[in-house]
């Protein structure tokens, strides 16, 4: 970067902030700012016109994951892009779920999209024999370019819910989608206009997906579920149904209750 570029960057950074703002950005100043400090560190003497891209990208509502290209998520660095669901500080319950697991069980992580959950297990039970699995294969990409990165262990497998990843396991956990479509117009944009819908879209009450798995799982032992706000009382209700004689919850950061787990 040349002498005059770098007071010019920074010059640049308080308008920044009020575009962002006026495009609803929640975190506009740390958003601008990360922005600056990504276009500095990659683009020489082009850095101000990276940055004045890349803040039209975010004022479009593009989620600032996307544009670094990195999502961090109980300490790993995920790379992430529109492929993948960006990981949320909220999932972090379902790995703490997930931790208290048997030694040298059989987990697997369905929806794994990034493969946030199975690698921080991986990394943090590296005793754990851990599989994640989704439908996309787009996702799989993702998730597999970032176990190989990471250097953790962790087998990839294409699968629409238990239906290609029959096991035996001993354990298995999902962040399956659990948005209701009458929810979504009052979510962020950056996840409605930008985020895989496949990925968060749960039906006309969010459950669809959550109804089909546990109908797949007569032969899981212990089954982990992260759900969206309110929706732990039923999703517990459909467990019990189902044979799951202890059913539990776990609360999020914000003392939501966000993972249902059933044992049988």
């Amino acid at each position: 970067m040349s002498m005059t570029t770098g007071p010019r960057l920074a010059s640049a950074v308080l308008p920044a902030v009020r575009r962002l703002a006026a495009a609803g950005c929640p975190s506009a100043t740390a958003d601008a700012e990360a922005l600056a400090a990504e276009s500095a560190a990659a683009a020489g003497d082009g850095a101000l016109e990276r940055f004045e891209a890349l803040v039209a990208r975010r004022a479009a509502r593009e989620p600032l994951a996307y544009i670094l290209g990195r999502q961090t998520f109980r300490g790993l660095a995920l790379r992430v892009d529109s492929r993948v669901l960006v990981p949320r500080p909220h999932t972090g319950a379902l790995v703490e779920a997930g931790l208290v697991a048997p030694r040298g069980a059989h987990v697997l992580d369905l929806c794994t999209g990034s493969g946030a959950v199975a690698l921080a297990l991986a990394r943090e039970r590296p005793d754990l024999r851990v599989s994640g699995a989704d439908i996309s294969p787009d996702a799989l990409a993702v998730a597999r370019e970032n176990g190989d990165r990471l250097g953790l262990e962790v087998s990839w497998i294409e699968s629409d819910l238990l239906g290609g990843a029959p096991g035996p396991w001993d354990a298995v956990l999902a962040n399956a989608p659990y948005i209701a479509e009458p929810d979504e117009p009052e979510l962020a944009r950056e996840l409605i206009v930008h985020e895989p819908p496949g990925a968060f879209r749960g039906g006309l009450d969010g459950l669809d997906i959550v109804r089909r798995l546990i109908g797949q799982a007569s032969k899981v032992p212990w089954l982990a579920l992260e759900v969206g706000d309110a929706h732990a009382p039923e999703v517990g209700e459909m467990l019990r149904a189902a044979g799951f004689r202890e059913v539990t919850t776990r609360r999020d950061f914000t003392g939501a209750e966000r993972v249902v787990v059933g044992r049988r």
